[in-house]
């Protein structure tokens, strides 16, 4: 089972950036397509980006499209969200979790979930 461990969250001001990391435990993590949700207060859990195995395929919801970037390195079993021109409304907890099947852009589709990164935005 792989287990993932997010970093890399905190406090920024609006307009700032932050580089999140995704670490999971096994070599069999490069298998995956791997997926970043994100969770604000009070709301359901919302996509924010997901990349395929090799990197070459890579999906953004909306609200991120041309501010966030989604990278991995599989030889360090590690996913990246690149996340420029912060706004408040990013303001969430972010997970990563790896694809298992049907709709990218669901949460349903994922497993193993991190325990989670807090980002906040401040205006």
């Amino acid at each position: 089972q792989v287990q993932l461990v997010e970093s890399g969250g905190g406090l920024v001001q609006a307009g700032g950036s932050l580089r999140l990391s995704c670490a999971a435990s096994e070599r069999t993590f490069s298998s995956y397509t791997m997926g970043w949700f994100r969770q604000p207060p009070g709301k359901e859990r919302q996509f924010v980006a997901a990349i395929n195995w090799t990197g070459g395929s890579k999906y953004y919801g909306d609200p991120v499209k041309g501010r966030f970037s989604i990278s991995r390195d599989n030889a360090k079993n590690t996913v990246y969200l690149q996340m420029n021109s912060l706004k408040p409304e990013d303001t969430a907890v972010y997970y990563c979790a790896p694809h298992i099947g049907g709709d990218i852009y669901s949460d349903y589709a994922y497993n193993y979930w991190g325990q989670g990164t807090q980002v906040s935005v401040s205006s």
